[in-house]
């Protein structure tokens, strides 16, 4: 569209008497645009919108179904309801409707650099699985340049629970990051704070199997991993509401479902960045795992009753049963 100052300087120099094959090759446009120009008088023209309606009370029970999170009331409205509509046209109208309130600006972002990062953190939440109220816990692993995300959800987290979280993180991407940005948690960290944080032995040993070093962030900069705290966000304002759940492994599945399937094939940020292509961009800055890499195990110490049974978590074991804690198989809470 020709901008207005052009606009008026056509429209001047018709005024003035200059044919419109002088005007047209004097400001590099083409004839027709002059004549359309001069039958407007030089005006922009005004774009004739359709305005669209949509029942305020359907709007107005999404709204309260999803918790006031507008992108999954859009995702609702295209998805369930066979409305299309425009994501801006859409908060637009719930602010107009009073429905809704003005979005919290967003804060600064650091560069990213390929291969360098990935980001680790847990949140805990209450949620309602087959009509019980139950305390979860929430474990993401981010990368950030590319932003993908793996998420998994748990009765119980402990230090053996994040190993065996990373390894089933990693070996599904099949590729690490370099180093694994971490708050001061004592599940990795052993003593000290930020740069000064001392990592367990067993931790560091373990991530250097990966090919990464965990990096505790100074007390307070949680902004340091600003990535993490914003897929949470996500997690809170799209994923969660307007959502059943039967059961944990319910839940996992479709958490795993909306991470590998939706999440990295959305654009994310102004940009329009999808995780999915940024990622086998960025696959050859990371760190290629091996297929066989075992997961984490512990030893468990059980004496033997005077039956010669061994005792293990309400199971009792004999002769020629061999019991060993695998991670992925028979972790608490996966």
């Amino acid at each position: 569209m020709i901008e207005a100052d052009m606009r008026k300087a056509v429209y001047l120099l018709h005024h003035q008497g200059l044919a419109c094959r002088r005007i047209a090759r004097d400001l590099g446009i083409s004839r027709n645009t002059v004549r359309n120009i001069v039958s407007q008088q030089g005006r922009v023209p005004a774009i004739a919108r359709k305005k669209q309606h949509i029942d305020e009370e359907l709007l107005r029970h999404l709204y309260h179904q999803c918790d006031g999170y507008c992108q999954r009331v859009h995702e609702k409205l295209t998805e369930e309801h066979g409305v299309e509509i425009t994501y801006s046209t859409l908060t637009r109208m719930l602010r107009r409707l009073g429905i809704s309130k003005s979005a919290v600006p967003r804060c600064d972002r650091v560069p990213d650099e390929p291969g360098q990062e990935m980001q680790h953190d847990t949140t805990t939440y209450r949620l309602t699985l087959a009509d019980r109220q139950v305390r979860v816990i929430a474990s993401m692993l981010y990368l950030r340049y590319c932003k993908r995300r793996y998420l998994k959800f748990y009765r119980s987290f402990n230090r053996f629970g994040m190993k065996c979280f990373l390894h089933e993180a990693l070996m599904f991407w099949q590729y690490s990051a370099k180093q694994c940005i971490i708050d001061n948690t004592n599940l990795a960290r052993l003593r000290g704070t930020g740069s000064n944080a001392v990592i367990v032995p067993e931790m560091e040993q373990f991530a250097k199997s990966y090919g990464f070093r965990f990096v505790c962030h100074q007390i307070g900069h949680a902004n340091r991993k600003a990535g993490e705290e914003r897929s949470f966000r996500t997690t809170e304002t799209n994923f969660l509401p307007g959502r059943r759940f039967d059961s944990l492994e319910d839940l996992n599945r479709q958490t795993l479902q909306w991470c590998t399937v939706r999440l990295e094939n959305r654009p994310q940020n102004r940009a329009g960045l999808i995780p999915a292509k940024a990622f086998e961009y960025e696959r050859c800055y990371l760190i290629k795992l091996p297929v066989h890499l075992p997961a984490p195990y512990r030893t468990v110490m059980r004496g033997t009753d005077q039956y010669g049974y061994v005792a293990f978590e309400g199971k009792n074991y004999g002769h020629g049963h061999h019991r060993t804690d695998r991670g992925l198989a028979d972790h608490r809470g996966h």
